[in-house]
């Protein structure tokens, strides 16, 4: 219900309720002052009979009372008078003629208590007032009742009923009270009318606000108040203007901006509030993701939080992530569906050994399968069918495609995914310059890792490496077999044919030593011409033969350095880990004690190291 309609009815309800008051009371007061005006009437009146009568008998004409009392009522505009004796005046005169009325219950009671009785009685359409007034008997005054009667004073000697009509007066009062109601009506309606219009203004700015107000939650900030007045409600229509002009500026203001931070326009139509809501709440939460990535350790951390992302965030079950190593000039999957290290699902395999197959690791653009299906021949639709696209997201790392982020949409999710891709942007926004940094410090971590000459790892690998690798060895009860080896005779190259033939000698030997164990062997280049390799699960024969196949290939080794053909041999010395000490870097010393056995008794050969090599610790 509208401001002014409330206000109207409860005005409306207050004056009727006064307006009925009034009436109520006035009838009231004209009943009252009716009653009084008649009692008054009928007291004179009865008071006039009681003189009448009192000189009626001291003259001796009391037997013409009843012409008397006819008369009174024709002069006094009564309807009737007559007088009821009291029982103490039949006894000392006698009875009454016959044409005396007797007494009724009033009269009765009045004789009795000399108390006067009044009554309204209504009589068909008029109204009667009667009332019944006893003379009292009294001492007072010359003539007085004592005179003329035997009784005491005081006694109750008679009384007079008079009716009179008093509808005349309530029809004046009905009059009365009808113009008093007309006269207030009048001015109610008067003050109506002035009400309503000074509400108006207010009403009508009430209402003006309020439709602005709806416009305002709907996005709409257009909205206007007219200014009606000068006071205090033209002034609220003039600041509601202000801040909606205000409003409308400043959210599209905003809007333009963090559109520019997510890529997502407000579409026509669209509640402008709530779609910048959306969109800061979004950018909200890309940037708790972002500080949560930065806090991360490793790359492969941050992808695992992307990955939970996609998940939690945007209802995401079926994606890859790809990273793309420019280096080796493949790729590889890091997660498949959530799950680590898993196997190529979603596109070709032949994507990881030919990167350039892939559209979004050769365009560095966005490949929208989901608007156009067949854009990308290396994916790879599920055998069992069904509406799929596909949305491949290159990452830009250092200016090159560092990682993909697939996602694989059911048909009935396309719509909901294509409208949150402006939000997965901003997550691999954000994400790219962790990856990067990430990445970065692996490379540099690894190159302090690694050899530059021969490309093996380093002993510093070895010691960051050892507590992993121990704790595997305890946990699977395997063995560790430890490779020392030391090129025979190597100075004599580097003397002779100098630094640059040594080191295609050192170059060829690393090659053969991994070609000759597994990729979760470890070949290290331990100092100059040292080398040192860890053989996981290897122990006893098994591991003899791997390092005579390595003396062996080194001894058929030719190596062509600036025309010269170079022929070198190998010695290695062999400890077992933990049957030859239970500490890793004491079976690496006996590893060592066994190549210098090696040395001693002629090089070129395998010894494996037994307890009685180490007999003079310090000659070691």
């Amino acid at each position: 219900m509208r401001l002014n309609s409330k206000i109207s009815l409860f005005f409306l309800a207050i004056a009727a309720t006064l307006v009925a008051v009034l009436v109520a009371i006035s009838l009231y007061a004209f009943r009252s002052f009716s009653i009084a005006s008649a009692t008054e009437h009928i007291r004179t009146a009865a008071e006039i009979v009681r003189v009448h009568l009192t000189e009626s008998m001291i003259n001796g004409v009391i037997d013409q009372r009843q012409q008397f009392l006819k008369r009174l009522t024709e002069v006094q505009g009564l309807k009737s008078a007559y007088v009821i004796r009291s029982p103490l005046v039949d006894q000392q005169f006698g009875k009454a003629s016959k044409g005396e009325v007797p007494p009724d219950e009033i009269e009765q009671q009045v004789l009795q208590d000399g108390q006067p009785q009044f009554r309204v009685i209504e009589n068909g359409d008029d109204l009667i007032f009667r009332g019944t007034i006893p003379y009292i008997a009294s001492a007072r005054g010359l003539p007085n009742c004592l005179h003329c009667h035997q009784v005491r004073d005081g006694d109750v000697l008679g009384a007079v009923t008079m009716t009179m009509s008093i509808a005349p007066l309530r029809q004046q009062a009905i009059l009365t009270v009808a113009g008093i109601v007309g006269a207030v009506s009048l001015f109610v309606l008067l003050l109506f009318v002035l009400l309503r219009h000074l509400l108006r203004p207010i009403s009508d700015t009430a209402n003006a606000v309020e439709e602005a107000v709806h416009q305002a939650i709907e996005g709409n900030f257009k909205g206007h108040v007219n200014k009606q007045t000068g006071d205090e409600i033209g002034q609220i229509a003039f600041d509601m203007n202000r801040l909606l002009a205000f409003l409308d500026e400043g959210l599209n203001r905003i809007g333009r901006d963090v559109a520019q931070l997510t890529g997502r326009a407000p579409k026509p139509g669209e509640n402008l509030l709530t779609a910048t809501i959306d969109m800061v709440e979004g950018l909200t939460k890309a940037s708790h993701f972002k500080q949560a990535i930065e806090e991360d350790e490793a790359k492969i951390e941050v992808y695992q939080r992307l990955a939970a992302t996609l998940e939690d965030e945007f209802k995401l079950t079926e994606f890859s992530i790809y990273e793309v190593a420019h280096d080796k000039n493949e790729m590889s999957t890091l997660i498949v569906d959530g799950t680590l290290n898993a196997p190529c699902r979603w596109c070709n395999p032949h994507i990881l050994d030919r990167p350039e197959t892939c559209r979004a690791r050769r365009t560095g653009h966005l490949v929208d399968g989901i608007v156009q299906p067949d854009i990308c021949y290396a994916f790879k639709p599920p055998a069992e069918g069904g509406d799929y696209g596909y949305l491949c997201f290159p990452i830009i790392q250092s200016g090159v495609v560092g990682s993909i982020v697939q996602l694989v949409v059911k048909g009935e999710d396309k719509e909901r995914v294509e409208a949150a891709l402006p939000y997965i942007n901003v997550y691999l926004r954000e994400a790219a310059p962790v990856l990067e940094a990430r990445r970065l410090m692996e490379s540099l971590k690894e190159s302090t890792l690694r050899d530059p000459m021969t490309g093996l790892n380093n002993r510093r690998f070895l010691e960051e490496y050892v507590e992993t690798l121990v704790a595997n060895v305890r946990r699977k009860r395997s063995h560790l077999a430890i490779l020392m080896l030391d090129m025979d005779y190597f100075k004599m190259v580097n003397d002779t044919y100098g630094h640059d033939a040594g080191d295609s000698v050192l170059k060829a030997v690393a090659q053969i030593m991994k070609q000759a164990v597994r990729t979760s062997d470890m070949v290290i280049r331990y100092g100059g011409e040292e080398f040192l390799i860890v053989l996981q699960d290897t122990c006893g024969d098994s591991a003899f033969q791997v390092a005579e196949n390595i003396r062996l290939a080194v001894e058929k080794l030719r190596i062509n350095v600036g025309g010269t053909v170079l022929q070198k041999t190998i010695s290695i010395g062999m400890a077992d880990y933990p049957d030859d000490s239970d500490t890793f870097w004491q079976t690496v010393k006996f590893a060592d004690v066994a190549l210098y056995r090696a040395k001693e008794t002629g090089r070129n050969r395998v010894v494996r190291f037994v307890p009685e090599m180490w007999t003079d610790k310090h000659e070691y």
